[in-house]
């Protein structure tokens, strides 16, 4: 039987359309298609380009006819967060206010995509502001997860993660400032990596300020897909040099080879939360798997990550509290309002003399963790230290928004640390999935995605199961 196009990966896309043997015009048809019968259920497309996509599968086709120089992408579809800037069209994070804040230009990430050849077939869901774990807002609504419609799809990037479960194309933008890739990874059953700082250039051309120097640094973009070759491919095509982000590295996307097996740390320190069991047998199977692949896998101490965590809260709300509180107050919803209420006492917010002295401590830390991964260059870890949670959990009370915190130390810390990391879909919990993260080196994320593709290798693409459910 022939496979939907829908279905296949980006490479297999974008080398069936250079070689001539499916059209983009088909490919993207096809997944506009899928988008018109799973999208209404979902919800995680809120804005799309079907008459733009159409017409550029269309140029797309007559370059490959004329013989033109193409780019790795070429005719491939893909999603774009509403929170970035694509020429023309709305930025509008989530917020009602925001519906015609219309962008002057391309965003770095867009403007690479494009030049790859990509084509954009919609925009999807994030929470008010970006900054909720869940993906629901006034403006857009809520986003269901193509698993379970009451589990939550993560957040803030989760129409980003259920459009990429759901196959409305391979490849699927979303940013990370304390595990918005990584948790609506986990939650859709979908890979990713979170670059190092600096990796992807960042830049918003309808933003009127700059961000707080934390965020700058927390910050990051990348994609999420349900193959991890895609999140390889879609990163290094995002990767690509922008002068508008000073804070970008001109670091080699493959690093040099490392001589021997691989090290990698196992760790499954909890620092107090009760970790779910299925969450540690998931870490037992991915260390086992690594080994099988010719890893050195060794259960070791590392460094603390509760520390890290601890600093990201005290410390990025001491700018969320200053630069997205009043934004808040004046146009956002009791929800995000309580929520915020909320945050500020998970961790403490930072006076002026504590900010400076975690952004200093940030160094050591972060020197800590270098020296640590010098001698071990992978570290398999959990990353949400339970089970997925429902929809609305962050919103039901202060103790189940400090529940989710706790248990998301893994991600938040990895945030404050600047370092890399990937989740790679490692089964079922409860008929919902689950994954472990791999943390790297800084600008090393190519050891990163072999071990990644090393755990899919032996698991499959988690995504294959939620669409034989359809059958």
């Amino acid at each position: 039987m022939t496979i939907p196009h829908w279905q296949l990966n980006a490479r297999t896309l974008a080398r069936g359309i250079r070689e001539g043997e499916f059209t983009a015009e088909a490919a993207v048809t096809s997944v506009l298609e899928r988008i018109d019968t799973r999208n209404p259920a979902i919800n995680a497309i809120v804005a799309r380009c079907d008459d733009e996509a159409l017409a550029a599968a269309r140029k797309a086709d007559d370059m490959v006819r004329r013989g033109v120089p193409l780019g790795p992408l070429h005719g491939v579809p893909v999603t774009i967060k509403i929170n970035i800037d694509v020429q023309g069209q709305a930025t509008t994070n989530g917020m009602a206010a925001y519906r015609n804040h219309i962008a002057p230009d391309h965003s770095p990430v867009v403007r690479h995509l494009l030049d790859a050849g990509a084509i954009i077939v919609g925009r999807t869901n994030t929470p008010e502001l970006s900054m909720r774990a869940t993906t629901d807002s006034p403006l857009h609504g809520r986003t269901r997860n193509p698993w379970h419609p009451e589990a939550s799809p993560g957040g803030s990037s989760g129409g980003g993660g259920a459009a990429a479960a759901a196959g409305f194309g391979p490849i699927h933008h979303g940013n990370d400032i304390g595990g918005s890739l990584r948790i609506p990874s986990f939650a859709c059953g979908v890979a990713t990596v979170k670059p190092t700082q600096g990796r992807v250039p960042s830049f918003n051309p309808s933003t009127g300020g700059e961000r707080g120097l934390l965020m700058q640094l927390a910050s990051v973009q990348g994609v999420m897909c349900r193959e991890v070759d895609d999140v390889r491919l879609g990163l290094e095509v995002i990767s690509r040099e922008d002068p508008r982000d000073p804070w970008w590295v001109p670091a080699p996307f493959t690093g040099p080879k490392i001589g021997g097996p691989i090290g990698v740390a196992v760790t499954r320190e909890s620092h107090g939360y009760p970790v779910h069991p299925e969450i540690l047998a998931g870490i037992d199977r991915a260390a086992e798997m690594l080994a099988d692949a010719g890893y050195d896998v060794r259960e070791v101490k590392t460094p603390s990550m509760e520390r890290p965590a601890e600093l990201w809260f005290g410390a990025l709300f001491h700018e969320v509290i200053a630069i997205l509180g009043p934004l808040a107050r004046e146009h956002g919803s009791d929800t995000i309002n309580r929520i915020f209420e909320w945050m500020q006492s998970v961790g403490e917010p930072v006076d002026s003399v504590g900010y400076r002295d975690a952004i200093a401590g940030r160094s050591a830390l972060t020197r800590e963790w270098s020296v640590f991964l010098a001698e071990h260059p992978l570290v398999l870890s959990p990353f949400l230290m339970r089970e997925l949670f429902p929809w609305d959990y962050d919103a039901r009370g202060e103790a189940e928004l400090h529940d989710l915190f706790r248990a998301a130390i893994y991600s938040t810390g990895i945030n404050f640390l600047g370092l890399p990391a990937g989740v790679v879909p490692i089964g079922l919990i409860d008929g919902l999935p689950c994954g472990v993260q791999l943390i790297g080196r800084r600008f090393r994320e190519d050891l990163i995605l072999d071990a990644m593709q090393a755990v899919e290798d032996r698991t499959g693409v988690l995504t294959r199961q939620l669409w034989a459910r359809e059958v």
